[in-house]
């Protein structure tokens, strides 16, 4: 888990509480597909309990895990730019419960709000880099003729 994503540690009080205002909770069982690379992005999460692995899809091999996320962390960020389509998909290891939020209605919040839209837009931008890291050196690891180099 780490700062980028987790939650308590990314986004401020203030912004935080008015995100949690509106948050829904649910739950999905193991193999649940909570997105679909290519799908539009209507909704995120915060994972509360258990594990979402995102996956990239790659032409004639199996989905390649690129990230496991976990209690705190930010599932989803495609909801956040336009055209709103999910870059990887994301699928429940085990039973997972969660906060969900409406994409929609969070961009109008942030749209009407800007300390609120700055704060949620660096969470987000954060987490958008770590996962581009992530998956530079999953997708190296697997294949890159000597990996990624990295021990991350």
């Amino acid at each position: 888990m780490t700062s980028t994503t987790h939650l308590a540690e990314a986004l401020p009080a203030v912004p935080r509480e008015r995100l949690m205002r509106i948050a829904r909770e649910v739950s999905f069982d193991a193999g649940a597909r909570l997105f679909e690379e290519g799908r539009r992005a209507e909704r995120f999460w915060i994972v509360r309990t258990g594990t979402v692995v995102l996956d990239l899809h790659v032409p004639g091999r199996r989905a390649a895990v690129v990230e496991s996320l976990g209690q705190g962390e930010l599932v989803g960020w495609s909801w956040h730019f336009p055209p709103h389509v999910w870059h990887l998909g994301g699928e429940a290891t085990g039973p997972v419960r969660a906060f969900e939020f409406d994409a929609e209605t969070v961009r109008a919040m942030c749209a009407q709000d800007a300390e609120f839209g700055r704060a949620i837009a660096v969470w987000v931008g954060r987490a958008v880099a770590h996962r581009l890291h992530a998956s530079r050196v999953r997708l190296l690891d697997l294949y890159a003729p000597y990996g990624s180099g990295s021990s991350v």
